[in-house]
């Protein structure tokens, strides 16, 4: 989803139009970002890291991208082998780029939706092994993210769930099944990723 906040995080800097895929597949390929107002890739630090955090977890799982924005997470969950990536983006030209981006790839492990993901959630969902929340800063979304997720069963049993907010930013109260896995800050933006415990 396009980034409306004004303030932008001091360690995000300017990508120059594009996103550059760490490893995997597409290792070293940048891919451009549709310019929004407001649109606030993950870093390349930020990214690094994650992924060195669910190294283990991405291939042949199933991963959603809530926010895809530039779509820097979803890319480089399925350059790593995510068996299906699906990317929810709400701007039609950021969309339009992702598909494009997609098509240039030739990747037929992602799947991009012009849809809002609060509406994308209120459905019944199929679940999904990692999923990754990095949604506009300060627009208030994500206490009704993670509760549509959990009430609508889109989580695995084991799913892994990353937050990437404003560091400023309390959050809400978690599903009690959430176990806190790994947390750290860069710059304004503080980034956790947590794992969902098996009955």
């Amino acid at each position: 989803m396009v980034r409306r906040n004004t303030q932008k995080p001091a360690n995000k800097k300017s990508t120059g139009g594009f996103v550059r895929i760490i490893s995997g597949l597409w290792r070293g390929r940048k891919l451009p970002v549709y310019d929004a107002e407001g649109l606030r890739p993950t870093t390349d630090r930020v990214k690094e890291t994650l992924f060195n955090w669910l190294a283990s977890d991405i291939p042949q799982s199933r991963c959603l991208d809530l926010f895809a924005g530039s779509g820097g997470l979803g890319f480089e969950a399925a350059s790593r082998q995510a068996e299906h990536v699906t990317m929810l983006e709400l701007n039609k030209s950021a969309k339009q780029q992702l598909s494009q981006n997609v098509s240039n790839l030739n990747a037929n492990n992602i799947e991009v939706l012009q849809q809002d993901s609060l509406l994308f959630l209120q459905q019944s969902g199929t679940p999904y092994d990692v999923v990754f929340i990095d949604p506009p800063f300060r627009q208030d979304l994500l206490e009704k993210t993670i509760a549509l997720l959990t009430t609508n069963h889109w989580l695995a049993p084991e799913a892994l769930i990353y937050i990437e907010t404003e560091k400023e930013l309390t959050l809400p109260a978690l599903p009690q099944d959430w176990q806190l896995h790994r947390e750290k800050t860069a710059g304004q933006v503080c980034y956790r990723l947590y794992q969902r415990q098996a009955e």
